[in-house]
């Protein structure tokens, strides 16, 4: 026995020392066998999950940074998008511009080219009135001209030039009027 004879330390004291020295050589050689084998397998799962640790974080580094860079091309595929909406817009706008205003002159020559025609035929068919009133009223005139001097005026080329004669004068008396 221990010189500790004097102090109960109940089931903690070991009465052999054999049982002492056992205790001792199995805490050294499971010592042993725990700083052998398990530690090292502790240290390298350690040093493994640091390692995917790391990899992971310079995955999601790369992966961030991969994201940032399609971030700006997608913001410069979509500045250029539009610019090239508006390009489009601002030719669609010209070219509508040129339509309208291309219909516009063909609208205008179209009312020119009518108003030319009613014009010509206007006076085509006031010419054909005025040859018409004028054969009419020659005859009036003529027949009157006989019965006020009493005598036949049958005579057509001079019952044309006395109704011609009166007709000018009748054309130049508004014409001094006004």
């Amino acid at each position: 026995m221990l010189p500790l004879e004097g102090i109960d330390l109940g089931p903690l004291l070991p009465e052999h020392l054999s049982e002492l020295i056992a205790g001792a050589v199995l805490f050294a050689i499971i010592y042993v066998v725990v700083w052998k084998f398990v530690v090292p397998k502790f240290e390298e799962t350690y040093a493994e999950r640091t390692a995917e640790i790391a990899g992971g974080i310079e995955k999601a580094e790369a992966a961030q940074a991969e994201a940032a860079a399609a971030l700006a091309e997608y913001k410069a595929q979509l500045a250029e998008a539009r610019a090239e909406g508006a390009k489009i817009r601002e030719e669609a706008k010209a070219q509508g511009a040129a339509a309208a205003a291309e219909i516009r002159e063909a609208a205008a020559a179209d009312a020119e080219r009518l108003v030319a025609s009613a014009r010509a035929q206007i006076q085509a068919e006031r010419a054909a009135v005025v040859a018409q009133l004028r054969g009419e009223i020659g005859g009036l005139a003529t027949e009157l001209a006989g019965r006020i001097v009493g005598e036949s005026l049958d005579d057509d080329e001079r019952a044309r030039r006395t109704v011609d004669r009166f007709l000018s004068e009748l054309e130049a008396q508004p014409a001094e009027k006004a």
